[in-house]
């Protein structure tokens, strides 16, 4: 969505967005169609989303994580490891 958002020409924009609506729906219908307990799901999901904008923001944004937002990560894959592990 970010890509379709900046990117010139109205072809590319439009490819852009329908890609992201297919794959936010695929995603949407994964998440959704089994019958995981919903709060331990969103928790592993934060955890999840986390470390994908971080390696977004490094890869395609060359963006380097500061050390604030090593020890906060750090916190929040505990977080979910606690979740996913913890009975």
């Amino acid at each position: 969505m970010r890509g379709a958002l900046h990117a010139p020409g109205a072809l590319r924009k439009g490819f852009l967005f329908l890609a992201g609506a297919v794959v936010l729906t695929a995603y949407g219908y994964v998440v959704n169609t089994p019958s995981w307990d919903f709060g331990r799901l969103l928790g592993i999901y934060v955890v999840f989303f986390f470390v994908v904008a971080q390696l977004i923001g490094w890869l395609v944004y060359h963006q380097t994580p500061t050390p604030a937002v090593w020890v906060g990560g750090g916190l929040i894959v505990s977080g979910g490891a606690v979740m996913t592990w913890f009975r």
